[in-house]
């Protein structure tokens, strides 16, 4: 398994964390499909979304497989009046990743960061570490410590 970026960058701050690969293909890069493959509840698989704002102008909501980012939750607690997110085309220039392979850490820039609160109850998640086909898991703290994210309400309520 080649070290990824964000993987170096977890490494760096010593941050302990497991790597898992599974096959992936173009139908089933959601992170629904991508919990079932690593044999992960898709509460316990974290996707990582770009938004752009009115305000701020660029950032990153962190929330689980199947939860819904509500985008108004989103924009209040960055302190955008509106959100919407980075249309695909624009997410390797601006980042460095591709869709399916986007990591919270280690983007060519540092955007803020925001991770759904739901992270907090698990004592592991698993996110990209920058490549499809491959997925970290690592504690939720750990996350909030090297991505400098802010733990806030994100998703959908039920």
């Amino acid at each position: 398994m080649a070290k990824t970026n964000a993987c170096r960058i977890l490494d760096k701050h010593k941050i302990n964390y497991e790597l898992r690969e599974y096959q992936w293909n173009e139908e089933e890069l959601d992170a629904v499909s991508v919990a079932r493959k690593i044999g992960l509840p898709a509460t316990q698989v974290f996707k990582t979304l770009v938004l752009m704002g009115d305000t701020l102008k660029y950032f990153v909501a962190i929330i689980p497989a199947e939860a819904e980012l509500n985008l108004k939750h989103a924009a209040r607690v960055t302190g955008n009046k509106s959100c919407s997110m980075l249309p695909v085309k624009e997410l390797l220039p601006l980042t460095g990743y591709i869709r399916g392979g986007c990591s919270p850490i280690g983007m060519k820039k540092h955007f803020p960061t925001f991770l759904d609160e739901s992270a907090m109850q698990h004592s592991r998640i698993s996110i990209s570490p920058g490549q499809r086909g491959m997925q970290a898991l690592l504690a939720p703290n750990d996350l909030v410590q090297v991505a400098e994210a802010e733990v806030v309400h994100l998703v959908e309520d039920e």
